[in-house]
């Protein structure tokens, strides 16, 4: 299952979801999720040395500590998130 740091989610939000308003972050907490978490190239477009977390494994539940809706603005255009977005891990 491919995962987003806080600072990358703006990425895959605006490659594949541009524009749509119904969108909703689950924040985890990392220790919660019981399967191995690779960090991976994602796509060419993306930054040469950015690795993306990828979960090998289901995504337990419990390990959502939150929901937040995300939406873009009025162009469409997912912005990226605060730099302390999710610093508590409560989002």
């Amino acid at each position: 299952m491919h995962l987003s740091a806080p600072e990358q989610v703006h990425l895959p939000a605006n490659r594949l979801y541009r524009g749509q308003s119904g969108l909703v972050l689950l924040v985890l907490d990392p220790d919660l999720l019981g399967s191995p978490v690779r960090w991976e190239p994602g796509v060419p477009t993306d930054p040469a040395s950015m690795l993306f977390p990828h979960l090998y494994g289901p995504l337990p539940a419990a390990s959502v500590v939150r929901t937040v809706p995300y939406r873009p603005a009025d162009d469409g255009v997912f912005a990226a998130l605060p730099a302390n977005f999710g610093a508590d891990r409560g989002g």
